[in-house]
């Protein structure tokens, strides 16, 4: 019998499965449509028939699992392996994926939020590897977050911890779609560095930028830091922005867990220098002088598109390997 573990990212159009061995090297991985609409029983079935053509490939049976591993969108009671519900996928309501998924494989089943699976796959063979404290940020069209503290994820009491874009930094700020005002996320995530952006240009700031919006009716962040890279002074006042409220993120984060490393992925991440020497600018500027902060690392993440079967295959051999 061959140790192998199964890694499954759970997205709204595509779900990933790999297959790993018990080094967590990758033995093969392929992408499949979810066909969400399609209902969970449809949508599992595929997953599981997928995981059997994987194995059928690489020359393995079903009895070669030790266990499976996988990331969803939240919310969910991730402890009893049921998907409450589903923004990208309607029809997923109190849905218990991990039974579903042992009945079709036969496999013991981890579930846990996508967004923390990501993490993990960081921490243990990616940026985070050889630390016992990390911190997780995904800076997409919001900021989601994983905490590992003393080489466990956090959860908390409900399996909601590690929400990190909805830390307040700013009492009474702008408002976030959480319904809080104030949170990181509103002033940090690619889509609010650009809607700052817009707003400051429609408010009569003069910027380069002014053609983006003219022509394209819209700003990315993309453009932003592109525009930045050139020496426009209003996108350094926005990417400024973006960089301070994330570095007293970073802040906030140290003096709750402690982390040896800050770990930052997300498509906004391929602003490079451009963006993590500001965010370790602020931090530096921000941070408390009683004590000198030299030990902590703030990064970029290493494992790119894989991150997510990854972080699930090594979840699976964290609860389930010998």
């Amino acid at each position: 019998m061959s140790e192998t573990f199964v890694g499954i990212d759970v997205g709204g159009t595509n779900v990933k499965i790999g297959l790993f061995d018990a080094e967590l090297r990758l033995l093969s991985k392929t992408s499949v449509t979810t066909d969400a609409d399609m209902g969970p029983e449809v949508v599992i079935d595929k997953m599981a028939q997928t995981v059997k053509d994987l194995l059928a490939e690489a020359d393995l049976s079903l009895t070669d699992i030790v266990a499976i591993g996988i990331g969803t969108p939240g919310p969910a009671r991730y402890s009893e392996g049921v998907i409450i519900r589903s923004t990208n996928m309607p029809k997923f309501k109190n849905v218990p994926i991990c039974k579903m998924l042992n009945e079709r494989l036969g496999a013991p089943v981890v579930f846990d939020n996508d967004a923390n699976v990501a993490c993990w796959g960081e921490y243990v063979v990616g940026a985070g590897k050889g630390v016992e404290d990390m911190v997780f940020f995904t800076l997409g069209t919001g900021i989601g977050g994983g905490v590992v503290s003393s080489g466990e994820l956090v959860h908390g009491c409900d399996e909601n911890a590690a929400e990190l874009g909805h830390m307040i930094i700013y009492p009474n700020g702008r408002n976030c779609n959480c319904g809080q005002k104030g949170c990181v996320e509103a002033y940090a995530s690619a889509d609010s560095t650009a809607r700052r952006a817009t707003e400051a240009l429609e408010d009569g700031a003069e910027s380069s930028l002014a053609k983006v919006l003219d022509e394209k009716g819209r700003i990315t962040s993309k453009d932003v830091y592109e525009h930045l890279a050139a020496g426009d002074e209003l996108a350094k006042e926005i990417t400024d922005g973006t960089a301070e409220a994330l570095a007293i993120t970073c802040i906030n984060m140290l003096h709750c867990t402690e982390p040896r490393r800050i770990v930052f992925t997300g498509g906004m991440i391929a602003a490079g220098d451009l963006l993590l020497n500001r965010i370790r600018h602020f931090f530096n500027q921000h941070i408390w002088t009683i004590k000198k902060e030299d030990k902590i690392e703030i990064c970029v993440a290493t494992l790119g598109e894989d991150t997510g079967i990854i972080g699930a295959g090594a979840l699976a051999r964290h609860k389930y390997g010998q």
